[in-house]
């Protein structure tokens, strides 16, 4: 296994959404363009690409730019429920055809102290991940309702596998 990031410019922080385009399809847009970017890229074999972002009351949230937008995003979760998508994208090159699916995580977040947001923000966990949350920390009052753990975390090991047996690499 080679891993191969795409261009930071496909990254997706706050990334544009189209008039009235679903969450679904923009982290499918957004898994399909690294994955494109990576075959352009020159790399043969099955690509696997990735974009998850957490949605909460309407509002998008992808990767905070820096600690006042990560405090933002932690504060609009504070109490509240929140969805996580993740966008897949399998794409064997050369020649295939991609292959996408949504994987879907609905979170509940405990309320935040003062205290707690202050050491979090400080600590750095919140870089690099959707909503500023990273569940896998186990330190954020955050509670699985439904779905994937692994989803959370940006890589819904369940769809993946079902996409990979379609394949013939996967087992």
């Amino acid at each position: 296994m080679t891993v191969a990031p795409p261009d930071e410019a496909v990254e997706a922080g706050q990334p544009p959404r189209g008039p009235g385009e679903p969450l679904e399809a923009l982290v499918e847009r957004l898994a399909l363009a690294k994955a494109a970017a990576v075959a352009a890229a020159g790399v043969e074999g099955t690509i696997v690409a990735c974009d998850t972002l957490s949605e909460v009351e309407g509002t998008v949230l992808g990767k905070p730019a820096d600690a006042a937008d990560a405090r933002r995003m932690l504060e609009a979760f504070a109490g509240r429920r929140h969805r996580v998508l993740t966008g897949v994208c399998v794409w064997t090159q050369p020649g295939g055809r991609p292959r996408q699916a949504v994987a879907e995580s609905l979170l509940e977040m405990g309320p935040l102290s003062e205290d707690f947001l202050g050491w979090y923000l400080a600590s750095g966990l919140w870089q690099g991940k959707a909503g500023a949350c990273g569940f896998q920390d186990e330190r954020l009052p955050l509670r699985l309702v439904a779905g994937s753990p692994s989803n959370v975390v940006g890589l819904p090991l369940e769809l993946l596998r079902e996409m990979l047996a379609g394949t013939g690499e996967g087992k």
